[in-house]
């Protein structure tokens, strides 16, 4: 199963200058809970924001046109090689960003996890728009803020309709 795991803003904001819109350990924890135990698979410049690398308990695979080798990743550099290797995975894989690789990857997902942060944000790259004609939520929760996340959030998990 793939799915796309990705916080945004109210307005589809996803990141600035190649960074997460805002810090919120609530959501990383949520991150973190779904994405451990499984494949991420991510472009190159979300693998060079992580603070930590590779992400640990997850296999983790860096999509690039570039020719280059990355020490706790495997890069691949065509789609066809993530499909290649999401046919011999037994277990879900999670497309975790950044914009592009959520773009190329929105018509074959099968689950959208969305952390949707109340609040709008500058932005110099955004999600991909979603087709909710196509998707129905099968899952929400609201966290409000609190001292240490400054912002009130939704977990929206969105299924494919079949």
């Amino acid at each position: 199963m793939i799915n796309i795991i990705a916080a945004i803003g109210e307005n589809n904001e996803l990141g600035y200058k190649n960074n997460l819109l805002c810090y919120l350990p609530r959501d990383l924890k949520h991150f973190k809970e779904l994405t451990s135990g499984h494949t991420v698979i991510m472009g190159s410049k979300t693998w060079e924001s992580l603070p930590k690398k590779p992400l640990p308990n997850r296999k983790n695979i860096v999509l690039t046109r570039k020719n280059i080798q990355i020490d706790g990743a495997e890069v691949v550099n065509t789609k066809d090689e993530i499909f290649e290797i999401i046919k011999k995975e037994e277990k879900d894989v999670f497309i975790i960003g950044g914009a592009s690789i959520y773009e190329l990857f929105l018509p074959y997902a099968d689950k959208l996890y969305l952390t949707k942060i109340v609040s709008n944000f500058f932005a110099d790259v955004w999600f991909p728009t979603i087709d909710y004609e196509k998707w129905e939520v099968s899952d929400i929760e609201f966290v409000s803020k609190d001292e240490k996340n400054e912002y009130d959030i939704y977990f929206k998990t969105l299924t494919k309709k079949r």
